[in-house]
């Protein structure tokens, strides 16, 4: 029996890779959404702050080798390819060096584990914009399914929150609060979207296997405008009630809505959330991502092989399995006008 893919297609969000980068790379990322220009200039700063260099597009190579390695060992081997939606390896890039090689149809792994429009449909709209600047000879390219809750992704964030943890003292780790972060979005995408409830499951799910109650669900990173509502609480402001309370030493941060440690990561928790916390006096211990932790790098090709041979879809939890084919209307998102203040 002929398999059905001939390539696999990591698509993520892409980085700059130097200071010249920064500016020409958010412009890309910000066209046509509603963010003020400020907002946009103090991002920039964020990525300055760091030498102008994110870490993702290296930690993206590294998955890449990873996963090459394993698929080298795969029945049968498949290239791995990589393309980003704002930076360079740009998707049309990517697609036209895949027409080439006459890559005749790929499965498309998003670095993003959960369902909402800027992590799944607005990826899978500029994989078709690229295909068409391709033209006729560009692959088929099959997303494969949202895995927020495949062992492969949730156990490793469970031994990432586990070592967090294991860095309080014995004695207070019981009252320890674990928050779980993810990049907020505005509040009319979360509505036409299972991402708020897909977080909170593995929030669950995490907390669960490690027999630990004290926790909560937050988010970080929001980029509208302050009329316009999006997903909270904010992390900062978790901490500011964990500190006015006066139950809580210790808090462990773990943001299980990134795949690795890039810039979000490293100003946004790592920078301004453990300033604020040290400034409160509680204890922040931050719990690392799940990066190429080789439980995931299989993930990636058991769920290549699920969708190629038909085989069970594996998931924890509640909630089930994610469907193979986006309906037609699955994560819609209209922008909307900020509210009037």
């Amino acid at each position: 029996m002929v398999y059905l893919y001939d390539a696999v297609l990591v698509v993520s969000f892409g980085a700059p890779e130097g200071p010249d980068d920064v500016l020409p790379f958010l412009e890309n990322v910000l066209r046509g959404k509603n963010v003020p220009r400020e907002r946009m200039l103090e991002v920039a700063e964020h990525y300055r702050h760091f030498g102008g260099v994110s870490p993702l597009n290296a930690q993206n190579r590294a998955l890449v080798a990873a996963l090459q390695a394993e698929l080298d060992r795969h029945d049968p081997p498949l290239p791995v390819y990589w393309g980003n939606r704002n930076w360079r390896p740009m998707l049309s890039e990517t697609l036209a060096e895949m027409a080439a090689a006459k890559v005749r149809r790929a499965a498309a792994f998003f670095t993003s584990a959960y369902s909402s429009y800027s992590s799944c449909r607005q990826y899978r709209e500029d994989i078709e914009r690229a295909q068409a600047v391709v033209g006729p000879g560009a692959p088929q390219i099959d997303k494969l399914r949202v895995y927020f809750n495949h062992p492969g992704f949730v156990g490793p964030m469970i031994e990432q929150v586990r070592a967090a943890l294991e860095q309080i003292p014995a004695e207070r780790r019981a009252g320890a609060r674990i928050v779980y972060t993810a990049h907020s979005i505005p509040q009319g995408m979360a509505d036409n979207c299972r991402y708020a409830d897909q977080l909170a499951e593995v929030a669950r799910l995490v907390s669960e296997a490690l027999a630990h109650t004290q926790y909560q669900l937050a988010y970080q990173s929001r980029s509208g405008p302050p009329q316009q509502p999006w997903l909270e609480p904010d992390i900062n402001d978790v901490l500011r009630v964990l500190a006015a309370t006066g139950d809580t030493r210790d808090v462990v941060v773990a943001p299980i809505g990134f795949l690795s440690d890039h810039i979000e990561i490293l100003w946004d928790l790592d920078t301004e959330a453990k300033a604020l916390a040290d400034k409160l006096g509680l204890n922040m211990v931050r719990a690392g991502t799940v990066g190429n932790h080789p439980d995931f790098v299989r993930m990636i090709v058991d769920l290549v092989d699920e969708r190629a041979r038909a085989l069970p879809k594996a998931a924890l939890g509640k909630l089930p399995a994610s469907h193979d084919v986006c309906p037609a209307d699955c994560c819609l998102y209209t922008p909307s006008r900020p509210r009037a203040v």
